[in-house]
């Protein structure tokens, strides 16, 4: 990571952080708890946010020009996350890594 700029090596961490924040929550929270943490459009949320972390961290460690396209997305993503956990509740580890991936997104956006 090296190669990367300050602003971009911050951006794959947070990206990696709130891609692992969510699948976790997402497969050992949620399912447990059940209730509106399983509802469809806030579950597939939360997977939508995960892999699109996952993919912008992997563009931008790749150099790819293509990552820039996708940081505004990357940051509306993680924002509905974020907000979408703070409405069922329960979940403030996934709120704080989708907010802070979202700040990072948009600055490099």
């Amino acid at each position: 990571m090296d190669m990367l700029s300050p602003a971009a090596r911050s951006c794959v961490e947070t990206c990696l952080t709130c891609y692992a924040t969510c699948l976790a929550m997402a497969s050992n929270h949620c399912l447990k708890v059940g209730g509106p943490h399983v509802e469809q459009n806030h579950f597939r949320l939360m997977l939508a946010c995960a892999e699109v972390c996952r993919t912008h961290a992997h563009l931008m460690l790749l150099g790819s020009p293509h990552a820039k396209h996708l940081a505004p997305e990357c940051a509306e993503i993680a924002t509905k996350c974020a907000d979408s956990c703070e409405a069922v509740g329960d979940m403030d580890d996934c709120v704080k890594a989708c907010r802070a991936c979202a700040a990072s997104c948009a600055a490099m956006g």
